[in-house]
């Protein structure tokens, strides 16, 4: 499994993240390649990564075994064009897609031919090695299933789908939600401002704050539920707060906003 070759076409933050942590983890730089189409980009990356890079990225698929599109799904179409329209054997190599909106079915068409592909929905705390990846795999054998796991476990968890269709969903619950806590930590550091705290401050408070929440959340094995209860104590401030948070709607409206996002992969579904 680890002689696998493996090619990142379009190397954006997202890729840099996986390889970074491949290579942390042990994965021959060797075997690795990245393509962009910006020369700077490509430069940075040998120099940061000491990995092979590539402009062309028909050399890339040529070479490797395992071809991660990593590119925007605007494009997808026209870089799987130029893939088909080679001469290179496409049959025996594993694609793995990070595209959202891009069905496995309508990459197969793009490409011209049934290949074994892999969907795979990571965030970006991927960056910081504390990520999730959704994987769905359909007609992959257990290899690819294994050596694709064993790739995106360096940026944090995995965990497999039963239906494409969870790609969907997954998006909504890791890939999407971590703007929904930047849009929470930025309206408190808002109103911390507003209360008199300078800039420095207000963000130290909030981020401080989030990350010990999060890493309480972490540590200890009790509901979330429980946590919250932990900390509000009856007729007290806190318990003001979440008062006007339930009255205000803000859970069904974190529940509304979750679908809009389901809904709006769907649509891409459809136009791509």
């Amino acid at each position: 499994m680890t002689n696998r070759s493996i090619a990142f076409i379009g190397t954006g933050n997202m890729s840099y993240a996986i390889i970074s942590g491949m290579i942390k983890n042990g994965f021959d730089k060797k075997q690795i390649i990245a393509t962009n189409r910006n020369p700077e980009k490509l430069a940075h990356i040998h120099k940061e990564l000491s990995i092979e890079t590539q402009a062309d990225n028909l050399i890339a698929l040529a070479k490797a075994d395992v071809i991660v599109l990593s590119v925007k799904p605007q494009v997808m179409a026209d870089l799987c064009q130029t893939f088909a329209d080679s001469d290179i054997d496409l049959s025996n190599k594993l694609f793995i897609s990070v595209a959202a909106g891009i069905t496995i079915d309508r990459l197969q068409q793009m490409l011209g031919q049934k290949v074994s592909i892999i969907r795979c929905m990571p965030n970006t705390p991927s960056l910081l090695g504390k990520g999730v990846s959704g994987l769905y795999a359909q007609d992959a054998t257990d290899d690819d299933k294994a050596f694709t796991q064993a790739i995106f476990e360096n940026t944090g968890i995995v965990t497999w789908l039963e239906k494409e269709s969870d790609i969907n969903n997954i998006i909504a619950v890791t890939g999407s939600s971590p703007a929904y806590f930047f849009l929470f930590m930025e309206a408190i550091e808002k109103k911390a401002k507003a209360l008199g705290f300078n800039d420095e401050q207000a963000r130290q408070l909030v981020q401080q704050t989030a990350l010990g929440a999060a890493q309480m959340v972490e540590s200890q094995n009790i509901p979330i539920s429980t946590l919250r209860e932990n900390v509000t104590s009856k007729n007290g401030t806190t318990a003001a707060a979440l008062a006007h948070f339930k009255e205000s709607g803000l859970i069904q409206d974190v529940s509304d906003a979750m679908d809009k996002c389901i809904n709006r992969a769907k649509e891409m579904e459809k136009e791509l």
